[in-house]
């Protein structure tokens, strides 16, 4: 009987560990295959002049990346990037926050109905989001201007086209903040609010003396993912503007998209993704460490 046992228990153990192998291989296949292998074909073809369409990938070492450093709307591109991302950031954080204090502190009813609505946003399909938002800038019959009581032309007007961009992806986006925000109010400690109160402080100095201080690896946590986010931002211009009017409204990853899909200049583009991507990561790594620095 209990050689039998033994012979189950080991039959099982192997069983265990060729699944366990299995699944391992499957995630580095799927890794290879999706991740690494485009990854490294986009780089090798950033020093080509690459086009599909014409059957070209001719080597030409760093021109790409020599073009692409000496373009100037590509720059012009990534500092409407930055622009965008640290206004987007900002409204993300500072809506997020408020609506989330204002959930926390149980003077809103249906707390879980407006949890609800203001997360619907974040979960919609951003490309259905920016048609319904498109037909409300139109200037002759969109809610926008007749709630305003204008005729403002959001989405040709340069004055006005990039404002266009940034409302549509602060609605869209203040609800993810507004969760996690509301996950870390829950998680801190319950006694400092209460010997604050006993102490007479108010509404005002307990969120600034206790709530903020508390929640700061969650702002860091939220600033970074959105500026990472941010920096990605295609579907909205491609939707709305097109990059106009004129380049108005060009950010870096609508300008790398417009090169590849409707130029077919992909190892120009693939050179833009790599110089995007190393500015994306000195970002990050920056922000990692003054997050770090705060900390301590």
């Amino acid at each position: 009987m209990q050689k039998r046992i033994k012979s189950a228990n080991s039959l099982r153990s192997k069983s265990e560990i060729v699944l366990r192998n299995t699944v391992v291989a499957s995630l580095i296949l799927f890794f290879l295959v999706f991740f690494y292998i485009p990854i490294f074909a986009a780089f090798y073809g950033s020093f080509h002049l690459w086009n599909p369409l014409k059957g070209q990938f001719k080597p030409i070492g760093l021109k790409n990346w020599q073009t692409v450093l000496n373009n100037s709307l590509f720059w012009f591109s990534m500092k409407n990037t930055g622009v965008f991302s640290i206004v987007a950031v900002a409204a993300r954080v500072i809506i997020g926050l408020l609506l989330a204090s204002a959930l926390f502190s149980k003077l809103v009813k249906a707390r879980s109905f407006f949890r609800m609505l203001y997360y619907m946003p974040t979960i919609t399909p951003m490309v259905a989001v920016a048609f319904v938002w498109k037909n409300m800038y139109d200037p002759q019959f969109g809610l926008l201007n007749q709630l305003l009581g204008s005729k403002i032309n959001w989405l040709f007007d340069g004055r006005y086209a990039m404002i266009a961009i940034l409302l549509l992806t602060i609605w869209k986006d203040f609800g993810y903040a507004v969760v996690i925000f509301l996950g870390g109010m829950y998680s801190l400690p319950m006694d400092c609010f209460e010997a604050a109160e006993i102490d007479g402080a108010n509404a005002r100095q307990r969120f600034f003396r206790i709530t903020l201080p508390l929640l700061k690896p969650t702002v860091i946590f939220i600033v970074i993912t959105s500026f990472i986010s941010y920096f990605q931002t295609y579907i909205p211009v491609m939707v709305l503007t097109q990059g106009g009017p004129g380049t108005k409204t060009y950010l870096a990853s609508y300008l790398i998209f417009d090169q590849a899909f409707s130029k077919y200049n992909f190892g120009y583009a693939s050179a833009m993704s790599f110089i995007l991507f190393l500015i994306i990561a000195i970002l990050t790594a920056v922000s990692f460490k003054a997050a770090g620095e705060n900390g301590q």
